[in-house]
């Protein structure tokens, strides 16, 4: 897929569900279950052991799924993170080298940034998203007060992204919203109720869709 292909289809999924856990063992088995419930971007963070092999196996089984890396932190990372398969890097915070390595390889960066002066740094570095992180601190309010300064650069709100609020930050201008716990609780996740992710996947569609 072309760089502008994944941002077009993250743009028209509207939500990125963010998969954190203490172990890679059951990971496959969640993002079969976000699939189901109609989520098919899907996010691995480098705080999951061993989520560069994961992200092979992801890649490689679930093709249909828009698999990315996030909390990438420095550019080897981005590097081994593209090769393993993912499809977009994400940051929690302004890297140069991080954007840099992912404008080389073609791939959709998204750098964290939280003020004006963060997030406009990192578009003229090139980032192609700014993910405003924490989010869940301003609420879709910061996004349109975002927007009106910076109309050409595309924000996704990450923390504090429900169901209730999902559609509010999506009215309010943002590119695609990112959920982790509110989407994948660490309850669900420990218990393997994929039923139950998968539901929850299935109201946060439904919500964002209604937007």
């Amino acid at each position: 897929m072309s760089k502008i292909d994944v941002l077009n289809r993250i743009k028209s999924e509207k939500v990125i569900a963010l998969i954190r856990a203490d172990s890679s063992a059951s990971l496959l088995e969640c993002a079969r279950a976000l699939s189901a419930g109609g989520l098919n971007c899907i996010e691995l963070t480098m705080t999951t052991p061993g989520a560069l092999e994961l992200c092979a196996q992801v890649s490689k089984e679930l093709p249909h799924v828009l698999l990315g890396l996030g909390t990438v932190l420095d550019a080897d990372t981005a590097r081994q993170g593209i090769a393993a398969g993912a499809k977009f890097i994400v940051t929690p915070a302004v890297r140069p080298t991080v954007i840099a390595a992912c404008k080389e390889a073609g791939v959709p960066i998204f750098s964290g940034a939280l003020t004006p002066t963060e997030a406009y740094t990192a578009w003229e570095l090139g980032a192609d998203v700014i993910k405003v992180f924490p989010a869940e601190y301003f609420g879709p309010a910061y996004i349109k007060s975002l927007k009106a300064p910076f109309p050409k650069i595309e924000f996704m709100p990450t923390g504090g992204v429900t169901p209730e609020t999902v559609g509010d930050f999506l009215k309010a201008g943002a590119f695609a919203t990112a959920a982790g716990s509110s989407l994948v609780a660490a309850a669900a996740l420990k218990a393997h109720d994929w039923a139950a992710i998968t539901a929850r996947a299935q109201v946060f569609v439904a919500a964002a869709n209604q937007a």
